[in-house]
């Protein structure tokens, strides 16, 4: 997807309103128009990537330092009981929208939004295996 058909980046660039919660010159907050919950909101880079793995580490530097004061200014706004911060990275994860953003979801006990995963096992010997690979891939 080129960057200026990308409708986080049309909201970005003003072309596509939003209810914003803040800005600066590196990231974005608004609250999301097809809410999981009240006030759930989603934080964007201003700057195009499709992909977290392919963010600058200043751009999820920028990401993280606004995610936590974000999310407890929301919770405090809609008297959440807690949030989850969630991040989807290609379709097989979930994501829809080919820009990175990450979801603040304010949660209550009991609402039912988002169950626990389920858990499995690794065969014996496998977690080593896959702990190799990727020290190896970290080289």
């Amino acid at each position: 997807m080129v960057a200026g058909e990308c409708i986080f980046c049309q909201i970005v660039d003003g072309r596509i309103p939003c209810t914003k919660l803040f800005e600066n010159n590196q990231v974005l907050a608004f609250l999301d128009i097809n809410p999981w919950s009240e006030g759930h909101s989603l934080l964007v880079p201003k700057v195009h990537y499709s992909l977290l793995d392919q963010c600058s580490s200043s751009i999820v530097s920028a990401v993280a330092q606004h995610i936590g004061p974000l999310a407890r200014a929301i919770v405090g706004a809609v008297g959440a009981d807690g949030y989850n911060v969630l991040n989807n990275n290609g379709r097989s994860a979930g994501q829809l929208i080919d820009h990175v953003h990450f979801h603040i979801i304010p949660r209550n006990s009991g609402d039912g939004i988002i169950q626990h995963a389920p858990q499995g096992k690794y065969q014996p010997g496998r977690i080593e295996e896959i702990a190799d690979m990727v020290r190896e891939l970290l080289k």
